[in-house]
């Protein structure tokens, strides 16, 4: 049985999501964030991984969605200027209890994974990737036309739901559009929305530039 902590720290990142059963480097410079990156590699180095509800600067506390990912430090090192590069790998999805309050600079919360257990087996899924060849291909050609790099051939040798996953956290899609994929109940429905909001596209009026 996987004991996962009630209460975790949370970084709130704009337009970035974090999938389970993938792996992402993070830059941490800001002190609040070397704070909780300290404080989580001395006891069990989780983080939850949240998207914030809006992408103005001004406001201090935004407010968060409700749903996010939890990931464990899988790698750290700290540079010349005091930066941490670390590795965080995504586990299991979770839902925002409440905001806890405290005296640490950076944001914690009660969360609840029980809605999301699948995320951790390897349930099988009534899909094969035939069924991704429309959707590589489209994301090809808007990637492409943006100018991004994605390495195609790595990504094909990945197990489905690992392919399916990073797909939806690598397309650059808007932070709302990241939010329904990371929502979707199952590996099927995610690939279903992730053709869906390709289709929303044109992409000569594309205008979306970032890509995680």
């Amino acid at each position: 049985m996987n004991n996962f902590p009630d209460i975790i720290p949370v970084f709130p990142l704009s337009n970035f999501i974090i999938f389970p059963k993938t792996t992402v480097p993070l830059n941490i410079f800001e002190p609040r964030y070397i704070e909780m990156i300290n404080d989580s590699m001395k006891s069990d180095k989780y983080i939850g991984m949240i998207q914030p509800k809006t992408t103005k600067n001004n406001i201090q506390i935004p407010e968060l969605y409700k749903i996010g990912c939890l990931g464990k430090i899988t790698a750290f090192k700290e540079t010349d200027d005091g930066r941490y590069v670390i590795e965080l790998k995504g586990l299991i999805r979770f839902q925002i209890i409440q905001e806890i309050k405290s005296a640490k600079k950076y944001r914690e919360c009660k969360i609840d994974t029980k809605n999301f257990l699948d995320d951790l087996g390897n349930k099988k899924e009534n899909i094969k990737f035939s069924d991704l060849e429309l959707i590589f291909k489209d994301l090809k050609t808007l990637f492409e036309k943006r100018g991004f790099v994605i390495n195609w051939k790595a990504l094909e040798k990945q197990s489905l739901d690992e392919t399916i996953n990073a797909l939806a956290m690598a397309s650059p899609f808007t932070l709302e559009e990241k939010q329904i994929l990371l929502e979707a109940e199952n590996l099927d429905i995610r690939k279903s929305k992730i053709a869906q909001i390709l289709n929303t596209y044109t992409f000569d009026n594309y205008n979306n530039t970032t890509v995680q």
